[in-house]
């Protein structure tokens, strides 16, 4: 199958604030393909290097040495981000307007012709469940109704990636389920969904394929049920026991 999303001998370094110290590595060495249509778990503790590997995919950072291709277009270049759909973890809109206008907004953005821009909406809408509270305010919205009008604005350009950086965080059980049903439904379309997460109750469910990152570096790679069964548990005793359940 084709990679959709490839890295290939990714270093990322920053430097401290204090003059003379040298470059610390945020990723080192990471090597990585994503193929098309699958559900991609990209998982670590907090100062993996998860985001920052984001950053550089959506071209927000440019990588220190190494490769990254996003439908075999160097991230570097504008033209590779075309296709994709980018959910940050923290989802800053402009409260004031309903989900309808935030998302005339990204269309238009996305130069999306005035005559595709109302069905692109309405059809989006109906996918995150929000069909019926589209004209009301961000503001009235509960953490996963915003959660899931960015996950709208997301897919209004028609993506055939998805890049989603913590897509539950914070959310209650109910409003998991329902990213955890989007994210299938988005599979059964045939979209690739590349995404960070520390609920791995959810990965579990939903990943077709997973890695675990720590201090940089990749440290496992594999489906769900080839962690489970090395580990002799599920995923949460295979990360624990990856990363050191002491760290």
């Amino acid at each position: 199958m084709q990679a959709v999303l490839e890295v290939s001998d990714l270093y990322i370094s920053y430097r401290g604030s204090k003059m003379g110290v040298p470059p610390e590595w945020a990723v080192k060495d990471l090597n990585l393909k994503v193929r098309e249509g699958e559900a991609f778990g990209f998982l670590g503790p907090n100062g993996a290097g998860k985001t920052t590997t984001m950053n550089v995919l959506l071209g927000f950072l440019p990588p220190t040495s190494g490769t990254a291709y996003l439908f075999g277009v160097d991230v570097r270049r504008p033209i590779a981000r075309q296709r994709i759909g980018y959910l940050p973890e923290q989802t800053y809109y402009y409260r004031f307007l309903s989900a309808v206008e935030l998302l005339r907004f990204y269309a238009g953005i996305f130069r999306i012709p005035r005559g595709e821009t109302e069905a692109r909406i309405a059809r989006v809408l109906r996918l995150v469940d929000l069909e019926d509270a589209g004209d009301r305010a961000i503001r009235t919205y509960s953490k996963g109704m915003q959660q899931r009008v960015g996950l709208a604005q997301a897919l209004i350009n028609e993506p055939d990636l998805l890049i989603l950086d913590e897509p539950t965080s914070g959310l209650d059980p109910l409003g998991r389920m329902k990213v955890r049903e989007i994210i299938r439904r988005l599979k059964e379309e045939g979209k690739t969904v590349f995404f960070s997460s520390h609920e791995l109750g959810e990965v579990e469910t939903v990943c077709d394929r997973v890695v675990i990152m720590h201090r940089g570096e990749l440290k496992a790679e594999g489906t769900v049920q080839e962690l489970v069964s090395a580990y002799a548990g599920n995923l949460e005793k295979a990360f624990l026991e990856i990363i050191g359940s002491g760290v």
